[in-house]
């Protein structure tokens, strides 16, 4: 079936629909691995995006239900240049198309995705929809401005509180959005994890008296969180707190820092990250459309990011708080990041 990808700047891709066939309207963006698309389609920062592969030919190696990074695909729309009806991968159980359909996400394939991430590149990530028919301009341009991802956070975090057991130290974890891989590596390292929603007061936290207090990555703008913040503000100081991504943001915020949006984001698994106090670059992944732009006093930045300068770690010079905007779980993409979990410990009680 004939679709159209139409910007909020009058821009019109046609191509032909995929998975299921219902219009949908988000933030379009674009990721630059050329691997992960199922960990992209999972991952909870991206809900209320409509995601944009660059790699030409998604879908190769298929779908399997063991490397998912939450419990279902989170995505408004899925733009390929071309989707592989014929994936070839022993771990293969499905195609991306019976994915996209049984979770109820509209792909797009056939158009031009290197041309479509130019324009993303030099005019910045944008509202679009996915659309199945010739509806006039001013009709979709009404249903963006009715697009809202601010309520995003509420919707990917968890319902209600959980335990994992362990032996070694009790991580209390605030989901905004958390990738399982997180939770996989705290798991790995022996942690008892608790797991809160994003609406969890501090004094809730405390009281199962944790040994380390995660923030994890979550999606949408971190200055609507206020309510959050303010919370976190009752932790510092209390506990040793870390966070990934959004918990980063949120952090900077907390300790009385800025953000900003980034023009078109960081998105992919090909992103260099310079460690100042190692001295030594690593590639990552990453997945945020906003960063600290200013860090808090007594706050000494960690990381930086090799192509554009920005900040990508901190940690406080009086308090046991470190974070980084990058994703050192790295799946689906490089693993030279993973140390960070164990500077996390490192900072556990």
């Amino acid at each position: 079936m004939k679709a159209r990808l139409i910007l909020e700047n009058g821009m019109i891709f046609e191509g032909n629909a995929f998975g299921y066939l219902k219009e949908s309207v988000g933030e379009v963006v674009f990721t630059t691995g050329m691997t992960g698309y199922q960990e992209i389609l999972t991952d909870p920062s991206y809900y209320g995006q409509i995601v944009i592969m660059t790699y030409p030919l998604i879908g190769n190696y298929g779908i399997n239900l063991e490397d998912s990074e939450s419990n279902m695909p989170k995505v408004k729309g899925f733009v390929v240049r071309e989707n592989c009806h014929f994936p070839n991968n022993f771990r293969c159980e499905m195609q991306l198309d019976d994915y996209l359909k049984q979770n109820k996400i509209i792909g797009l394939e056939g158009i031009d995705t290197r041309a479509l991430t130019k324009i993303l590149r030099n005019n910045g990530t944008m509202k679009g929809i996915i659309s199945l028919e010739s509806e006039s301009l001013d009709a979709v341009k009404e249903k963006m401005e009715g697009f809202s991802n601010k309520e995003a956070v509420k919707i990917v975090t968890t319902k209600k509180q959980y335990t994992i057991e362990g032996s070694g130290k009790h991580v209390a974890i605030i989901d905004f959005g958390i990738k399982e891989n997180i939770i996989r590596n705290f798991k790995k390292r022996g942690c008892k994890i608790t797991v809160f929603p994003m609406n969890i007061t501090a004094e809730e936290v405390l009281a199962v008296n944790p040994d380390l207090i995660f923030l994890s990555n979550g999606p949408g703008d971190p200055e609507d969180l206020t309510e959050v913040i303010e919370n976190i503000k009752k932790l510092v100081g209390v506990k040793p707190i870390v966070g990934i991504c959004l918990g980063h943001q949120l952090l900077a915020l907390t300790l009385g820092g800025h953000t900003t949006k980034l023009k078109f984001g960081h998105r992919g698994c090909n992103h260099p990250v310079k460690d100042l106090e190692r001295n030594m670059v690593h590639i990552t992944s990453q997945n945020h459309g906003y960063v600290v732009n200013e860090l808090p006093e007594d706050v000494v930045a960690t990381h930086i990011n090799i192509n554009d300068g920005t900040i990508e770690g901190m940690k406080h010079t009086k308090l046991p708080i470190y974070s980084v905007q990058f994703h050192p779980e790295a799946a689906a993409g490089p693993e030279d990041s993973e140390y960070i979990f164990d500077r996390f410990m490192e900072y556990a009680l």
